[in-house]
C-alpha cells in the first residue's frame, strides 16, 4: 500500500496529548516550569522583527546555538526528540544482544542476534562480497533475455526488488479488494530530474554518479579500463529507463498512475514482457489483473531488453545489486557509497555512528518486535487516551470549519463531513502485531540475515492476494519518528514514537501543545482534503464526491497557494515547486488553522494571560515556529527542492502563519513588514 502522505520525510511532529477545557483548568499552574522547557524565551532572536521573518525571530538564537553535527544533514526539533528514541532504541538493543541464551525464535533472541550480527565490524569485514556470491553466480550464468528476467523476478522474490518496483495493495478504486501493483525502478538516483535537469549542482552530482558506477566496478575487482566502459554502458541503460519514467509533480496525479489491465492485454501492450509468466516467477500466478503506475516504463524496459548488450545487462545487475547491500558490505564499499550518497549529494561530513545504523535497520526489518519491547517500556496507556481526546476535538473542530465554508455547495460538504467523521485513528501501535515466527535470524551473518527479513517481508507481502484488507495493519513502526494520513483507509495515523517531548508534554499550557501537537493533528487530518486526498471519498476508494462547481474552486483556492511558494527563491536561484509541494502546503495551512481555532475553545485561549511576556496567541504561535526550527546543509536543501514534496521548515513556517488574521494581531504586524500579505492576497481554503 502506497503510503500517501506524511507529515515530513524522516520526520514528524506529534505527541501524546490531553486537551480542551478539562486540561486548560490545570494547564497555567504548572506552565512557569514546564513550558518554559517547550518554548524557551532564550531560543528567540529580538533584534528581528516578527513580521520581517517569524521562522528566524522565534528561532534565530537557537539556530546560532545549534550547528548541524557532522553527521547530520539537518538539525532540529525533530532531531532531538529522534536522539532521545534513539536513546531508548540503543538500551533496548544492547539488552537483547546481552541475553546469548534467550529462546531461539524469541523477540529477545531475533532481535540480539541481528543487532549483534550488525554490530560485529570484523566479521562483516573479513567476508567481504563472499554473502553474495550465490546471487553473482547466478547472473553469471544468464545467456539470453528469458534468464535475465527469471533472474529480475527472483530477485523480487528475495527482496532485492531490481529495475522495477512491485507489491500487493488495495485497489485505488475497490480498496476492498487486494491487487498486484507495478512501478517505475532501476535508476541509482533519486528520479528522472537527475538524469535530465540542467542546473549546474545536478549536472555535478550527473558527473559523479557515473564516477560512482566505476569506482564500485573497481572494488568488485574489474580493472579500470572494464570498470570504465561497463560503467558507461549501465549509466547509458539508466538513462533510457529515466527518460521513459515519470518525474515527481507528474507521480502526484493517483488517476494518472491507475493504469488497470488484464495479463493478456499488458502483455500485448509491452513486448518482450510475458506478464503470466512474470506473475507465476513472482509467485502471483493466480493474479489476473494488474495496475501499473506508468505502462510506459515497461515498454521501454521490453524495447532495452533488445537494444542492451546481455553482458551490459548482467553488469547493470551486479553494480544494483552491490549498490543496495554496500552499507551491509565490508567497510570499502561502505565506504564509498556513503561518499557519494551521503556526503556529495546531501552534504552529510561523517556517517552516524555504527549503532544507530544497525538500530535502523532492524527496525526497517522486524520493526514490529523492537516496536512492541519499545511501546512496553515507554508508552503509557494513558497517553493513547489523551491524545484519542485531541483527536477528536480537532476532529469537531474541522467539522464546523467545513460547515461554514462559502465556496462548497451543502451537497459536497456532507460527503465533506462524512469523511471527516469516518477517519480511522490510530494511535501509539498497533491492535495486532506481526508473527514473525516463520523468520529465522542468526548471529552468523548480518547481510545474511538482512536477505532473509527481506525475503520474509515479500512473503508477508504477497500473501495478501485473494485475501480481505486487513486495515488494521500499520505502514510505520511504533518507534518512528513520523505521522500519515492513507487515503485507501481514510486514516490518521500517529505511532508513539513522536508521541513525547519537544512536540508536547502534558504539564505545558495549552497554547504551546495545540501550536505543536494540535497544528500536526489538523496537517494530516487536511491530508484527506488536500489536491491528492481530496479524490478519495469517505470508503477511501479514488471516486469523484465533488460537485464541478466545487471542484472548480478548491482548484481555484489551492491554486493560490501553489502561485505564493511558486515564487519563493529557497537556495541560490531554486524556487520552491508549488506542485510537488501543493498537498503538504496545503496541509500546513489547513493544521495551522484548525489548530488556532480549537486552541481559541480552551480556557487559555480565551484569556490574555501572559506566560514570560507572551501572551496565549503569541506563545501559540511561537509553538507553532519552534515545531519548523532547524538548520540544514545546502546540498540536503536542493536535494529536498528537487524531490521532496514539503518546502523547506523556514517557508513551512513562515507562509502559513502570513495567511491567519490572528498572527497579524497577535503580533501586531503591519503593512510595510516584510512577511506582510494583503488580506485579499491571503489563502484560505479549509
Amino acid at each position: 500500500m502506497q503510503l500517501k502522505n506524511g507529515l515530513l520525510a524522516g520526520i514528524a511532529v506529534v505527541a501524546m496529548a490531553s486537551c480542551g477545557q478539562q486540561q486548560a483548568e490545570n494547564s497555567t499552574a504548572a506552565s512557569e516550569t514546564a513550558a518554559r522547557k517547550l518554548l524557551d524565551p532564550a531560543n528567540l532572536d529580538t533584534t528581528v522583527r516578527p513580521g520581517d521573518n517569524f521562522f528566524m525571530y522565534a528561532n534565530g538564537a537557537w539556530l546560532k546555538n545549534n550547528p548541524i553535527p557532522a553527521s547530520k544533514t539537518r538539525w532540529g526539533s525533530f532531531n532531538e526528540l529522534d536522539e532521545n528514541n534513539n536513546k531508548a532504541l540503543h538500551e533496548l538493543l544492547d539488552a537483547a544482544a546481552a541475553k546469548t541464551n534467550a529462546a531461539k525464535g524469541s523477540p529477545e533472541q531475533m532481535i540480539g542476534d541481528f543487532y549483534r550480527a550488525g554490530m560485529d565490524s570484523n566479521a562483516i569485514e573479513q567476508a567481504g562480497l563472499t554473502p553474495l556470491n550465490g546471487i553473482m553466480a547466478r547472473i553469471d550464468g544468464i545467456t539470453d533475455a528469458k534468464g535475465l528476467l527469471a533472474e529480475i523476478h527472483f530477485q523480487h522474490t528475495q527482496g532485492i526488488g531490481p529495475l522495477y518496483s512491485f507489491g500487493i495493495s488495495p485497489d485505488d478504486k475497490n480498496v476492498n479488494n487486494q491487487v498486484c501493483q507495478f512501478g517505475q525502478g532501476g535508476l541509482g538516483m533519486p528520479g528522472r530530474e537527475y538524469y535530465f535537469d540542467k542546473d549546474a549542482r545536478t549536472a555535478g552530482i550527473r558527473t559523479a554518479y557515473q564516477q560512482y558506477i566505476v569506482d564500485m566496478l573497481l572494488l568488485m575487482g574489474q580493472d579500470k579500463t572494464t570498470a570504465q566502459k561497463n560503467g558507461a554502458d549501465i549509466y547509458k541503460l539508466e538513462l533510457a529507463l529515466a527518460g521513459a519514467s515519470l518525474g515527481r509533480v507528474e507521480m502526484r496525479d493517483p488517476n494518472k498512475l491507475y493504469n488497470k489491465f488484464d495479463v493478456a492485454t499488458i502483455t500485448k501492450k509491452t513486448p518482450g514482457l510475458d506478464w503470466k509468466e512474470m506473475l507465476t516467477a513472482l509467485k502471483v500466478g493466480q493474479a489476473d489483473t494488474v495496475i501499473i503506475s506508468n505502462p510506459a516504463f515497461y515498454t521501454q524496459i521490453g524495447k532495452q531488453l533488445k537494444a542492451t548488450s546481455m553482458d551490459t545487462w548482467k553488469m547493470y545487475l551486479k553494480f544494483h545489486l552491490v549498490n543496495s547491500m554496500a552499507p551491509f558490505l565490508s567497510k570499502s564499499f561502505d565506504t564509498t557509497r556513503f561518499a557519494f550518497y551521503g556526503t556529495i549529494m546531501r552534504g552529510q561530513k561523517m556517517q552516524e555512528l555504527r549503532w544507530k545504523r544497525v538500530l535502523q535497520v532492524v527496525d526497517g526489518t522486524v520493526g514490529e518486535l523492537l516496536g512492541k519491547m519499545y511501546v512496553d517500556k515507554t508508552f503509557k496507556p494513558e497517553a493513547k487516551q489523551r491524545m484519542q481526546e485531541l483527536v477528536t476535538n480537532l476532529q469537531q473542530t474541522y467539522a464546523a470549519r467545513i460547515e461554514r465554508l462559502d465556496w462548497m455547495s451543502n451537497e459536497t460538504k456532507q460527503k465533506a463531513l462524512a469523511k471527516l467523521n469516518g477517519f480511522m485513528k490510530k494511535i501509539g501501535y498497533p491492535d495486532k502485531w506481526k508473527d514473525y515466527s516463520s523468520l529465522s535470524i542468526s548471529n552468523t551473518g548480518y547481510v545474511a540475515n538482512i536477505l532473509a527479513s527481506s525475503q520474509w517481508e515479500y512473503n508477508y507481502n504477497i500473501s495478501k492476494l485473494g485475501r480481505p484488507v486487513d486495515k488494521t495493519e500499520w505502514q510505520m513502526t511504533p518507534p518512528t519518528v513520523n505521522a500519515y494520513y492513507n487515503p485507501a483507509f481514510n486514516e490518521i495515523v500517529f505511532p508513539a514514537g513522536i508521541l513525547q517531548y519537544p512536540f508536547f508534554d502534558e504539564k505545558a499550557d495549552d497554547a504551546v501543545n495545540y501550536g505543536g501537537i494540535g497544528a500536526v493533528i489538523g496537517h494530516e487530518m487536511t491530508h484527506g482534503f488536500d489536491d491528492q486526498g481530496r479524490l478519495y471519498n469517505a470508503d477511501g476508494n479514488l471516486a469523484n464526491w465533488w460537485t464541478a462547481e466545487d471542484s472548480a474552486n478548491f482548484v481555484t483556492k489551492a491554486n493560490v497557494v501553489v502561485d505564493m511558494y511558486s515564487k519563493v527563491v529557497a537556495l541560490d536561484s531554486t524556487h520552491i515547486d508549488g506542485h510537488l509541494t501543493e498537498g503538504e502546503n496545503l496541509a500546513d495551512l489547513g493544521g495551522i488553522s484548525i489548530a488556532y481555532e480549537a486552541f481559541k475553545k480552551t480556557k487559555q485561549g480565551q484569556s490574555e494571560e501572559k506566560i514570560d511576556g507572551f501572551t496565549p496567541d503569541q506563545r501559540f504561535f511561537l509553538s507553532w515556529a519552534q515545531v519548523w526550527r532547524a538548520n540544514t546543509r545546502p546540498e540536503e536543501m536542493a536535494q529536498r527542492l528537487k524531490t521532496d514534496p514539503h518546502s523547506p521548515n523556514e517557508y513551512r513556517c513562515n507562509i502559513p502563519v502570513s495567511n491567519v488574521e490572528a498572527w497579524y494581531k497577535a503580533f501586531n504586524i503591519k503593512e510595510g513588514d516584510k512577511m506582510y500579505r494583503p488580506e485579499n492576497e491571503r489563502a484560505i481554503v479549509w
